[in-house]
Parts: C-alpha cells; sequence; structure tokens
C-alpha cells in the first residue's frame, strides 16, 4: 500500500516520522536526509505491507493465469515508478501526486488527487484489518462466527490509532518490530518453498470460467493493492538528496525488489498448498509452511509473525492516512481541523480515518459478503488509480505542451511513450476492478466533490471576492 499529500519517513519504517519538522541546517538551508539506499528501502517497505499475507488466496480462484498478471501489472508499476521519477525530476518538492495533479492542473485536480488517496489509505487500513483476523484465527478461533470476526477486525484497527495518538515515538516503535517480522515469513515462504514445490498443487492456469484476458485484468487489480506505495520516494522527494536522479532511481530499483519478493513468495504458496485447498484459505503463507515442515508449529509461528506485521503495517498506514489530508489541509483544500497536530501526529486525521474505517469494515461485515477483503481491495484499485492516473497525466501534459524548461527534448518520445502506458495501465486497472468496486469508489469520490465546492466558497469569502 502504501503517498499523495503526505511526507512519508525514511526507512525501515516508511510511515515512522512524516509529521516531524523538516531538518534545516545552520544557514537555514534544508537539509536532505536520506540517499539511494535509504530511499529504495523507503519504496520497498511501503510496497510490501500487510495485503500480501492474503493476497494468495485472493488470486487462487483465478488460477495461474495470476502470476502472468504478477508480470503485467509489474511493467505497468515500473512505468508508473519511472513516470513519477521523471515528474520528481521536473519538481522534487515533497507532495508526490498531489503536487503534480495540483502544479499541472490547478486546486482542484491537486484536491481530487489528495481525496482520493486518502479513501485509498482508509479503505486499506480496513482491508488490513480483515487480513489480520485470518491469521488471528489460525490463533485463537473468531472465524466461524461473523461478530467476533468483526470485533477482531475493529481491534486491530484501534490499538495502532491508540499507538498514533500517543505520539510518533512510539509509532516508530511498533513499526522497527514489525518490519523485521514482516520479512521473516515471507522470505521463508518465498526462498524456502522453492525447495518443497509440486507443480500438482498448482490447479488449472485459467479457473476463473471465463476469458485468459478477463482472468488476468480481474487478477491485476486485486494484486495492485499489494503495489501501493509505488510513489513513496517521490512522496517524500524532499527528504531525498538530489532528488532529481535519486527518486526515479529509487522507485524502480524498490518496486523491481518488491515484485521478485511477491512473484517467489506467491509461486511458492501456489506450489506448496493444493489449490481446492488454497482457494478457502484465510492465511496460506501458514499453510505454505505447515505443508512445507509438517504438524502446525510452522503455521502458529508465521501466523504470530503475519498478525504482528499487518498491525504494525496498519500502524504506519495509519499515521500516512492522516498525513494526506493533515499537507491538504495545510494548501487550505481540506478542513482547517485536520491541520492540527498533538506530539507530531495530526490527531484529528488519525481519528477520523479509524472511525471510517471502522464503519466501512462494520458495513462488509454485515452486508453478507464472503469476501471481505477483496471487495476492500478492489475499491482501493479503483481509488488509487485516481491519483495515479492524475500524476500520469501531469507528465503528458508537459510533454505534450512542449515547454522548453521542463521538458527534456532528446527523451521526449520515450518519456511520451512511457506516460501513455502508465496512464493506460491505471484505465485497465479501473476496468479490472469491476462495476461493484468502481460503483462504491466513484461514490467515496464524488462525496469529495462536495467537500472541495464548501472549501472553495469558504476561501472566496475569507479573500472577501
Amino acid at each position: 500500500m502504501h503517498d499523495t499529500g503526505t511526507v512519508p519517513p525514511p526507512a525501515p519504517d516508511p510511515q515512522e516520522t512524516p509529521a516531524a519538522p523538516e531538518p534545516t541546517a545552520r544557514d537555514g538551508r534544508h537539509v536532505r536526509r536520506f540517499g539511494l539506499p535509504v530511499a529504495t528501502a523507503l519504496v520497498m517497505g511501503n510496497i510490501i505491507g500487510g495485503g500480501i499475507f492474503l493476497l494468495p488466496a485472493s488470486v487462487a480462484p483465478f488460477g495461474t493465469v495470476s502470476l502472468l498478471a504478477f508480470g503485467v501489472l509489474t511493467v505497468g508499476a515500473i512505468a508508473l515508478a519511472l513516470v513519477f521519477g521523471r515528474l520528481a525530476a521536473r519538481d522534487p518538492r515533497t507532495g508526490g501526486p498531489y503536487v503534480y495533479a495540483r502544479g499541472a492542473f490547478g486546486d482542484f485536480a491537486g484536491f481530487l488527487a489528495a481525496w482520493a488517496y486518502w479513501i485509498t489509505t482508509w479503505v486499506s487500513n480496513a482491508a488490513l484489518a480483515v487480513a489480520a483476523v485470518g491469521y488471528l484465527d489460525v490463533l485463537i478461533p473468531v472465524g466461524d462466527h461473523r461478530w467476533s470476526a468483526c470485533l477482531a477486525a475493529l481491534v486491530v484497527q484501534w490499538l495502532p490509532a491508540l499507538a498514533n495518538f500517543a505520539g510518533t515515538r512510539y509509532v516508530g516503535a511498533v513499526q522497527l518490530t514489525a518490519t523485521v517480522l514482516k520479512f521473516a515469513p515471507l522470505l521463508l515462504v518465498a526462498v524456502g518453498g522453492l525447495f518443497f514445490f509440486d507443480a500438482d498443487n498448482l490447479g488449472p492456469f485459467n479457473a476463473s470460467g471465463g476469458s485468459g484476458i478477463g482472468a488476468v485484468s480481474a487478477a491485476a487489480a486485486i494484486l495492485l493493492f499489494s503495489y501501493l506505495g509505488v510513489e513513496s520516494a517521490a512522496v517524500s522527494a524532499g527528504e531525498v538528496r538530489d532528488p532529481r536522479r535519486t527518486v526515479g532511481r529509487a522507485t524502480v530499483i524498490g518496486t523491481a525488489g518488491a515484485a521478485l519478493v511477491y512473484l517467489l513468495g506467491t509461486l511458492s504458496v501456489f506450489g506448496t498448498v493444493s489449490h481446492d485447498r488454497l482457494v478457502d484459505s484465510t492465511a496460506p503463507f501458514s499453510d505454505a509452511v505447515n505443508a512445507m515442515f509438517g504438524g502446525a508449529w510452522g503455521g502458529w509461528a508465521v501466523a504470530l509473525a503475519a498478525l504482528v506485521s499487518m498491525t504494525g503495517c496498519l500502524n504506519g498506514w495509519t499515521l500516512l492516512s492522516a498525513q494526506t489530508p493533515y499537507a491538504a489541509a495545510k494548501d487550505g483544500l481540506f478542513p482547517a481541523a485536520f491541520a492540527r497536530r498533538r506530539r507530531g501526529v495530526p490527531t484529528t486525521g488519525v481519528a477520523v480515518t479509524v472511525v471510517l474505517a471502522s464503519l466501512l469494515t462494520v458495513y462488509n461485515y454485515t452486508s453478507g459478503s464472503a469476501k471481505v477483503f477483496e471487495v476492500l481491495v478492489l475499491v482501493t484499485t479503483f481509488t488509487a488509480t485516481v491519483p495515479y492516473l492524475l500524476a500520469a497525466a501531469a507528465q503528458i501534459f508537459h510533454l505534450v505542451s512542449g515547454r522548453g524548461e521542463q521538458v527534456d527534448r532528446g527523451r521526449l518520445v520515450r518519456d511520451l511513450v512511457i506516460a501513455s502506458v502508465a496512464a493506460g495501465f491505471s484505465l485497465w486497472l479501473v476496468a479490472g476492478a469491476g462495476y461493484a468496486a468502481v460503483y462504491q469508489g466513484v461514490l467515496f469520490l464524488f462525496a469529495g466533490v462536495l467537500v472541495y465546492a464548501v472549501m472553495a466558497a469558504r476561501r472566496v469569502g475569507r479573500a472577501g471576492v
């Protein structure tokens, strides 16, 4: 997951200190805090969140064609990464897609980018909580009853929120532990699973019953959730040394590294857990470790590590989701209450975010959907493509307008092709998200238009126009 309109902090925890004051030298100049290695780790840390622990089961109904979707998705993600790199080279300020959209198309486009990304973050929080409950069920049976599962998901969301209210020091401590525990089970399954790989477990190539192209699109729409965060280095460009060169390189390297971990992990799960069992699994990495070593102890250990990891991921993303409206509020595009901070944390944003995510969680559990995680993930797919598409459109705008001071003539054709691929990729993902997700996402998005109307009217009134 996981950023527009905010200032994600340096790795190993990408969401640890975005609210901290900007560092300055004695002469007042801004100090860039990290270079290529840390910027790359920032991208990988933001991309590899908690959703990966449930995604192999989420795409299993499509069959092994989902591995092809991973490949296509990686190409599109790298195209986006290259676009962010070029935009950061042109405008190396902190803010990412929010800054690029606002700079190219004005306040309304900037607001839409910030609003859509804010929705993405708190809907993602609800999805991560649901995924965490699947692993909690391995340790404590809660999944057999809808309300017990819903209550567990709410607890998983509110604990990180309370840590955020306590201040950024506690956010960082939780995040550091979660980062270590996040990579341990992923690497164990991604590498170790290849030694236990059995092709008979893979199941059919296309199990969706539809066309191959349709299956790839649908699987990619779900898998996009695992690539949220590709924009992290661009968003934090103000903290990167030599951002005009570093952001693009860090974004591409980090995206490619995360893709490798994802692909190997999913392939290993597919090859160690039988397809019929994987489709209904709520803890696929635990099932993979149990299949590799026998017994249940390994699955319990992985479940505990995954649970702590996803709680830590929620810890960081809760702060990150609060930073988006904080940044927009400072520019007068969100209500002023969102700009209030306490102990380095935008407390209003944290409170509103966790309440909205909780309401969405309750709604999805009570609506009777058997695939709550998939429903939430597809909504984030739609909302995330809005700032991504606006960023790609901003790049196309600069290239086509032919502004000599902003366009490298020698790279014009290549950059235009890459930006077009990124834009087309974003539109393709919207189509793959499906009617239900687009319907819910549009409702969320259009609600923002009303918010913008009120904020714009207030600004005009204050200006005395």
